[in-house]
């Protein structure tokens, strides 16, 4: 007798089967903490070479400028890594120090101690000047204004951007504990958890309410994945243990599949916190004499 064909992508096909892994690239951009920013580590290097051929004053003058143009680089970087993870969150608190600004005056007064030194003042002005606005130009200033938090209550956007900064900070610990295993398929793994943790981060961005159901998972958890990780990475660096390993990845698929299995039950809970609002505003419409026509 013959059987239609049907599967997961077959029309009028019900799609109850889990899709595939979450990969470890999804919703990643490429960095722009690299090309231009690590050309301003090689650029003050003629400054440090040129400065034992100058007099006492010269000397010293292009050493400082050296230091001041590698400490705006390092800044800049910083800055921009720091402008990515703000531009990647739905709430997040604008940086404590605004480093690419403080990076640009760096940039400015460095180019111009050199001039100075040899007694051009109007030519250091110039070279500060441009030097400061060139800077913030290519490279952008930081984020001034806190994002999402404008409009809705303050203090659980706020305690929203705390957890989730926390919880960022232990998969950074993750990421750095794993590079010690010097596996590289392990490294992908940690990348996949982290990607499914960081969807639940999006989440509870979304509906800060969603914070008190989910604070263990973000702390307790996170944490547990972090000490395990650091353990495991000191015991697989000296000595290969496949089961050390075996034990390890399970770890991780169980944690994955509650990461997942929390992140749908509160998308659930939402949708259904919308449903219920939806058929509150239509009994009031109700009440005042306007009819909805339902489908």
């Amino acid at each position: 007798m013959a059987e239609r064909f049907g599967g997961r992508y077959s029309p009028d096909q019900k799609n109850d089967t889990p899709g595939p892994p979450r990969s470890p690239f999804d919703g990643k951009t490429r960095s722009k903490a690299g090309g231009r920013v690590n050309f301003l580590f090689l650029a003050p290097l003629p400054l440090a070479i040129t400065a034992f051929f100058q007099e006492p004053v010269g000397l010293a003058a292009r050493l400082v400028a050296f230091g001041l143009l590698i400490l705006a680089a390092w800044l800049t970087r910083e800055g921009i890594i720091a402008q990515e993870a703000f531009d990647a969150r739905k709430i997040a608190r604008r940086p404590a120090m605004p480093r690419k600004i403080v990076a640009s005056i760096l940039t400015g007064i460095g180019l111009a101690l050199p001039a100075a030194a040899q007694g051009a003042i109007v030519s250091a002005v110039i070279f500060g000047v441009l030097g400061a606005v060139l800077h913030s130009f290519a490279f952008g200033l930081d984020p001034l204004k806190n994002k999402g938090m404008e409009g809705v209550d303050e203090f659980q956007t706020d305690r929203v951007a705390r957890a989730v900064e926390g919880a960022e900070k232990h998969l950074a610990a993750m990421s750095d504990a794993i590079l010690r295993a010097k596996d590289r398929d392990l490294e992908r793994r940690v990348e996949s958890f982290q990607s499914t943790a960081r969807a639940m981060f999006r989440t509870i961005e979304d509906d800060p309410r969603d914070l008190t159901a989910a604070r263990k998972y973000l702390s307790v958890y996170l944490m547990g994945a972090r000490d395990a990780t650091v353990k495991f990475a000191d015991i697989y660096a000296r000595a290969r243990d496949a089961a050390a390993r075996a034990d390890y990845v399970t770890l991780l698929d169980d944690l994955e599949a509650n990461f997942t299995g929390k992140t749908q039950k509160l998308l659930i809970e939402d949708r259904g916190d919308l449903t219920v609002e939806i058929e509150v505003l239509r009994d009031r419409l109700a009440r005042e004499g306007v009819r909805m026509d339902r489908d």
